[in-house]
């Protein structure tokens, strides 16, 4: 029942064109509101991240995974967390093909994300693009935090409610890798790729 409540309070937010983030939520412990297949997945985030470079390299694009350097490296997280509030430059790779006939390598342009305060949690949001991650960023331990939310597809104003449809669910790693450089780790998302790769640049 608790986790049930916990699910319900996470109401995310809308994109661009709502303010705020999320509204208050029951739990500040991600573990009471990440859903079980969530909990797998970032459970299993180094064997995606592995599988999807496999796959990348495999299809001819292992200069183009080397040139991103720690940004594609497992084991690049450096510590220093929270993630500060601010609005960020943020880059989406999809690293591996989720099924066959897909591209198992693409780098988009760079859009405009934005962490805010929550209360005692924060906020993420994806303002442009057409897919865009909305959700909360919980604490997670000393090398990284850990996001839940949902994914806004098109010209949708609203966030789904995360644990209503497991495949608009997204749960992730945000890690600090270099000095003014962070990164979100998405693994096995529903759509298009086996991880999906965030990179978070302050805007200046």
């Amino acid at each position: 029942m608790r986790i049930l409540l916990a699910l319900a309070a996470l109401t995310l937010a809308a994109c661009s064109t709502v303010p705020g983030s999320a509204p208050v939520r029951s739990s500040t412990d991600w573990r009471q509101v990440a859903t079980s297949a969530d909990r797998t997945r970032l459970r299993d985030w180094r064997a995606a991240f592995a599988k999807a470079l496999s796959q990348a390299k495999a299809a001819g694009h292992g200069g183009e995974v080397a040139s991103e350097g720690k940004l594609l490296e497992p084991d690049a997280a450096i510590g220093q967390v929270p993630i500060p509030n601010g609005r960020y430059k943020c880059r989406v790779i999809k690293v591996g093909a989720k099924s066959p006939g897909l591209l198992d390598y693409v780098s988009y342009p760079a859009f405009t994300c934005r962490v805010s305060q929550e209360k005692e949690l924060q906020g993420f949001n994806k303002l442009t693009g057409s897919q865009r991650p909305s959700g909360i960023i919980f604490p997670g331990d000393s090398l990284r935090q850990v996001f839940l939310g949902t994914l806004v597809l098109g010209d949708e104003r609203l966030a789904m409610q995360y644990g209503r449809d497991p495949d608009r669910d997204l749960a992730g790693w945000v890690e600090r890798i270099d000095g003014n450089r962070w990164r979100m780790i998405l693994p096995y998302p529903h759509f298009e790729s086996t991880l999906d790769v965030i990179e978070l640049v302050p805007e200046q």
